[in-house]
């Protein structure tokens, strides 16, 4: 790769940019880029804690305002499929610049939205920013970094990846606490603007063969309306009804006909879209498998299931819920870059087996014994393991699926973030899925096994309590409601325990491919692998 330095000229072309810059250069081209992409991934966690604060001002229910992380959402995977080859065109600096721009303006945007049209028109403008800052951070951090390296540097932008998500409900719970909602916004101009400056001053532009732009217009509108399809059927599905409406019925059609023009587009085209040949290198096409299933449909299920379960069946406030998950956040900063550094020394394969074997563990021996008695203090003890997994797991998957890749290396990466939105966007689908249908079974289960003679005696014990401060008819209903909680709660807690250890099926399936890919062969030795 080439490196222009805002300074001065070019350097030799044949010269690796890592072989360039002191480490010290190095520290502060990472902390650049890893501030914009922390902003934005901290972004979509922390607005799910200001939701329901925004129905009044924006005029609309809670199905109107799910717009708001939908938009988001589906802007942001269908932004991932232009990165790669607007990169080429523009490259990486300038790809990431862009994002800058276009995230921080959003979020003036959306600050200032006062109906919920303009909050969702904003919030996709922001989620395009977000695919380009996440496209383009990944990338650079490759290429800045040697090859025996990687690992370290997938560690680093690991910690901001997985350790964000996780502080997001803090950050938010703080926000809504002290003040307004539109502050969430707000909070990214001054990071946004001074992140831009220190950018643009200073990242140096890594180009290689910059082309001129021969883009499949046809195969990105085919792939654009599946994913947008798919996203609102997967987000809108639980609300009107898997197979009982017809818009999810047309939905699914339009997902699985646009693939199929896709891949015909694909088929009779000079200019693909992905490039298929990237699926011929094993080592990332199982690594994408195995990061699909376990980062997708296990650990994104528990980044939603377990601030719900803090909330809805520990009563816990937003704020409350933030600090309690901020025990296995914190120990997911600690581990990532540690992770990074065990790759490139023993290499990726050691590592990542053995965040799998905690992973499996964690997910199907502690965090499903969390229940409606367990202490909130506990409960955030027992999730330290998961932080522990997690930290361990982005930077070795990472490095065995990017190491190969070459110049195919800044499309890997777009594949792997849209991997990730497709794989969260399944994993909470059927953790609510899940979630609601065991409830249902557990409260059903319980109502048959019930005793008449105790509910009768529990009915009237209550009843004789309320009734010092309620009129007798009042206490009866009273009772009966109490009963009625008691039991909602116990298949609520149940129904938790189920889905926590659903969690643990998705991340076996994905153990798979990890055996695969250890069966297919090791990778070249930390050192070894090409740039």
């Amino acid at each position: 790769m080439t490196a222009t330095w805002p300074a001065g000229g070019n350097v030799n072309d044949e010269q690796p940019i890592y072989d360039l810059i002191s480490p010290g250069y190095r520290a502060f081209l990472t902390i650049i880029v890893m501030v914009g992409a922390f902003m934005a991934i901290l972004d979509t966690t922390v607005i799910d804690v200001v939701i329901p604060k925004m129905m009044g001002p924006l005029a609309t229910d809670l199905y109107g305002v799910q717009w708001v992380i939908t938009a988001y959402m589906i802007a942001a995977a269908v932004g991932l499929l232009l990165t790669h080859n607007l990169g080429r065109v523009i490259g990486l600096k300038w790809l990431f610049l862009s994002g800058l721009l276009i995230f921080t303006s959003a979020s003036a945007l959306c600050g200032v939205a006062a109906t919920l049209p303009q909050m969702v028109g904003s919030r996709i403008i922001q989620g395009l920013g977000e695919a380009f800052i996440m496209a383009s951070a990944q990338t650079i951090l490759f290429a800045i970094y040697p090859p025996e390296k990687h690992g370290m540097a997938m560690g680093i932008y690991a910690m901001g990846v997985s350790f964000a998500p996780s502080l997001g409900p803090t950050v938010g719970g703080w926000i809504t606490l002290h003040m307004s909602w539109r502050w969430v916004f707000y909070i990214n101009l001054p990071t946004g603007i001074l992140n831009f400056i220190a950018g643009a001053s200073y990242l140096p532009v890594l180009v290689k063969n910059r082309q001129r732009l021969h883009f499949n217009f046809v195969s990105y509108l085919f792939m654009g309306a599946f994913t947008v399809s798919l996203l609102i059927l997967l987000s809108k599905g639980q609300q009107l009804g898997w197979g009982q409406s017809s818009t999810i019925v047309l939905l699914a059609f339009g997902a699985a006909a646009s693939l199929l023009f896709y891949l015909l587009s694909e088929m009779f085209s000079r200019n693909k879209l992905i490039d298929p040949a990237i699926f011929k290198i094993k080592e990332y096409t199982l690594s994408m498998g195995f990061y699909f299933l376990i980062m997708g449909l296990s650990i994104y299920q528990l980044f939603y299931l377990l601030p719900l379960y803090y909330e809805t069946l520990k009563h816990l406030t937003t704020f409350v819920t933030g600090l309690h998950m901020l025990a296995f956040a914190i120990f997911i900063a600690i581990v990532s870059p540690l992770a990074g550094l065990l790759s490139d020394r023993f290499g990726p394969q050691r590592v990542i087996v053995g965040s799998t074997i905690i992973f499996l563990y964690t997910s199907y021996f502690l965090i499903p014994s969390l229940n409606y008695y367990t202490p909130s203090i506990r409960a955030a003890i027992i999730t330290i393991p998961l932080g522990i997994a997690l930290g361990s797991f982005f930077a070795p998957v990472s490095a065995m699926a990017l190491g190969p890749l070459g110049d195919k290396t800044a499309q890997g990466v777009s594949l792997m973030h849209y991997l990730r939105f497709l794989g969260g966007s399944l994993g909470t689908a059927i953790a609510t899925n899940t979630l609601e249908m065991r409830q249902a079974v557990h409260f059903e289960g319980i109502a048959n096994m019930q005793n008449y003679d105790y509910v009768q005696r529990f009915i009237d014990n209550n009843k004789d309590m309320i009734s010092q401060y309620l009129p007798s008819g009042l206490a009866d209903i009273k009772a009966q409601l109490l009963l009625s909680r008691v039991q909602h709660l116990k298949a609520l807690s149940l129904a938790f325990q189920d889905t926590f250890r659903h969690t643990f099926v998705f991340g076996a399936f994905g153990t798979i491919f990890l055996v695969l890919l250890l069966l297919a062969g090791r990778q070249p030795r930390p050192g070894k692998l090409r740039s």
